[in-house]
């Protein structure tokens, strides 16, 4: 809850510092090396990586539990005329409810490393529901080297993320 709570309002007051507006060099590369399919960002923020995802020919949709964030995703994508190969929705990525089928690509810039505990195991079975066989699961993620900082994922959250995909 207080999480939401600290999304929401640091985009109320703002633009994130991790929403950048730039979509990671990795995920052109693989955009340039894959045929397109269909493809879901979670915790897409303000959209653009959806949106660059879809000037490659993916369908493409993003969810995101901050409803201000997807209204702002929502208005780029009408002024890209993206529109038609768009979804953007508030949703929880915990929830089976934020999957909408099932994907060819999954991608996760920052989203992965807020979870622990039982959140993990959610996370990670609604991927592993949803990714295509043979598709493609792009994991951006900051590493909680420290041991103990409470923020970032861990050597054993990825193992379990990694044995189950």
């Amino acid at each position: 809850m207080i999480g939401k709570l600290f999304f929401t309002l640091t985009y109320w007051f703002g633009i994130p510092p991790w929403d950048t507006g730039v979509t990671p060099p990795e995920v052109y590369k693989f955009l340039e090396d894959n045929s397109p399919g269909k493809a879901l960002d979670l915790g897409c923020g303000t959209g653009t990586n959806v949106i660059t995802i879809a000037e490659h020919g993916w369908l493409a949709e993003g969810v995101d539990y901050v409803l201000r964030a997807v209204r702002t995703a929502k208005r780029k994508a009408r002024k890209s005329s993206l529109s038609d190969r768009v979804e953007f929705r508030v949703g929880d990525v915990l929830s089976p409810d934020a999957f909408k089928g099932d994907y060819d690509l999954i991608l996760d810039i920052g989203c992965f490393h807020s979870f622990s505990g039982e959140n993990i195991n959610l996370y990670i079975e609604n991927i592993s529901s949803h990714l295509r066989s043979g598709g493609s699961f792009l994991l951006y993620v900051h590493l909680d080297e420290s041991s103990g900082t409470g923020h970032g994922a861990t050597e054993d959250s990825l193992k379990k993320l990694g044995e189950k995909l």
